[in-house]
């Protein structure tokens, strides 16, 4: 797979597998657990043909700096691959200090704020990944009868996905007891978190709509905007009818905040 894998679209997750195939063994246990939440965030059946430079750019806003290098080094061979005409590692950046727009969403140190669709979301996917442990198990204990374990493939596979499974797990778990569930709050005509914002790219006219979400419940795929991504802060306090900027890596963006539909408005 991985010396055809330019020969077609591939997504985001069969990608990943092969760039992990081919990096050192000492250094594919911080890369894997950095390279999972990257195609997690961005969706794992996704194209990688379809990722933009604004993407990297708004992941870049949620990891530190130790998460650079490792996803860097990812976004690179997709371009040496093939797999994208556009040098998307320079657009990744860890984020800063923490600036006032995210601590204005922040309920607490340490805490979440989730949405109740949010949080049923997760809730379902460590049921899920619960269920998957038993059978993981059972491929790790059959691939280990094969006492070649140098050349024992399976075994290696079945082990490095039970690994991605419980760190997935511990992170789902430790989310949940920390987050709290939105209420309804009052109206308001600024955008605030869990509203969703109207808007209208200028450059292009495409209307496109985002609800004002916590990082961990973050899509933009399914139309959950990070409200600590860039596009996102500029968002929170501001007003139907105004006009916002993005600055980023890729370029300007200009959008026209069409309408806001409060959170307590919704359902």
């Amino acid at each position: 797979m991985v010396e055809h894998i330019s020969e077609r679209n591939p997504t985001l997750a069969e990608v990943a597998d092969a760039f992990l195939s081919n990096s050192p063994p000492e250094e594919r246990g911080k890369t894997q657990a950095e390279l999972f939440k990257f195609v997690r965030w961005l969706g794992s059946s996704r194209q990688v043909k379809n990722i933009s430079p604004v993407d990297v750019a708004s992941y870049g806003e949620q990891i530190i700096p130790s998460a650079v290098k490792p996803l860097k080094s990812f976004l690179s061979y997709i371009q040496k691959k093939g797999l994208t005409r556009i040098n998307l590692a320079p657009h990744l950046k860890a984020r800063k200090a923490s600036s006032k727009a995210v601590a204005s969403w922040r309920i607490s140190q340490g805490q979440t704020t989730l949405t109740a669709q949010g949080y049923a979301k997760l809730e379902a996917e460590l049921a899920s990944l619960k269920n998957q442990l038993p059978e993981i198990i059972v491929e790790i204990q059959k691939a280990a009868a094969d006492k070649d374990f140098s050349e024992n493939a399976p075994l290696s596979a079945a082990r490095e996905r039970k690994a991605h499974l419980e760190g997935r797990i511990e992170e789902l778990e430790s989310t949940l007891n920390m987050a709290r569930i939105m209420g309804e709050g009052k109206a308001t005509s600024r955008a605030k978190f869990g509203d969703t914002v109207v808007l209208c790219e200028l450059s292009s006219g495409k209307e496109i709509s985002y609800a004002l979400v916590d990082p961990r419940e973050a899509n933009p795929a399914t139309g959950k905007l990070s409200v600590a991504s860039p596009l996102g802060k500029v968002l929170l306090d501001k007003e139907k009818g105004q006009t916002v900027e993005v600055v980023a890596p890729a370029g300007t963006f200009c959008y026209r905040i069409e309408n806001i539909v409060s959170a307590n408005a919704q359902g």
